[in-house]
């Protein structure tokens, strides 16, 4: 009896590892719109791709099985919150993914920033990874921005570094920005909560995974900082006003399962409000 009770609980056990194992392969693909008014009939949409938390060393879809998923979409820009990997030997396994990315003709682009399992590489490792990424046209923002015209307007990619391994800065991000609509990328959306003399419209991060196992709640991400304490660990949310997202991201680390949480895909929708009296941007 006492066989057959254990031989039970193994074939139980074995079933929920399978079954976590599958939640892997099940992505979500998630669409937002923010700030949806249009005030005098003109409101030019800025269509956002994130993805975040590829760990190619447990990613469970393949570059052609992204495509698929991506390939009739439109996009403007191409948005990569980071943890793209962690081990030098998985660097070379990035490349058709990006290459994917590059068939989908993002209108105005692919920016990127690092994670925290980036900065596991060290030296010249972290220097191939970045050289990686901008050979197939990613432009890597670490602390700085970029601008570009949407629709006549101008558009700042803010891209701030990762806050948990402590290599945020603030000032040198936003250096330089004056009139537009901001988007931030960044990694640990923990920043936000030291951000409240920086304006933003839209941030976006990972980090997270959405607790990637939870039971019910992510209770072993108390360790990750406040916001994580807080339960604010996947989706759309506001603080002071001021509007950010976090994706439960693509692959996983540790383990290759997941548990009340899904690889996530993100097309995001930003409405730029645009102020016709002073002819600049506005939220």
């Amino acid at each position: 009896m006492k066989l057959l009770l254990f031989s039970l609980l193994i074939i139980f056990f074995l079933y929920l590892i399978k079954s976590a194992y599958n939640n892997t392969k099940k992505i979500v693909i998630n669409k937002i719109k923010v700030n949806k008014e249009e005030p005098n009939g003109h409101c030019p949409k800025l269509k956002i791709l994130q993805l975040s938390d590829l760990h190619l060393e447990n990613i469970s879809i393949s570059p052609e099985e992204l495509f698929e998923q991506l390939k009739d979409e439109p996009i403007d820009i191409i948005a990569l919150t980071g943890d793209f990997l962690d081990r030098k030997r998985t660097i070379p396994k990035l490349a058709p993914y990006l290459k994917i990315l590059n068939q989908l003709n993002a209108k105005h682009g692919i920016f990127a920033v690092l994670g925290n399992h980036d900065y596991v590489l060290r030296d010249h490792h972290l220097h191939a990874l970045i050289k990686m990424l901008e050979q197939y046209n990613c432009k890597v923002l670490r602390n700085e921005n970029e601008m570009i015209i949407f629709h006549g307007e101008p558009v700042h990619i803010i891209g701030i570094d990762d806050f948990s391994t402590k290599r945020s800065n603030l000032e040198d991000s936003f250096k330089g920005i004056k009139q537009g609509t901001t988007l931030v990328l960044t990694h640990d959306p923990t920043v936000v909560l030291h951000m409240e003399k920086y304006h933003f419209d839209y941030l976006l991060a990972g980090h997270f995974h959405g607790g990637q196992i939870c039971y019910p709640k992510a209770y072993h991400l108390a360790k990750m900082g406040k916001l994580a304490r807080m339960n604010i660990i996947k989706g759309f949310h506001m603080r002071n006003g001021k509007p950010f997202y976090i994706s439960e991201g693509l692959g996983q680390t540790g383990i290759n399962i997941r548990v009340g949480s899904r690889p996530e895909i993100t097309f995001h929708e930003l409405s730029l409000l645009v102020d016709v009296h002073k002819g600049v941007t506005a939220i």
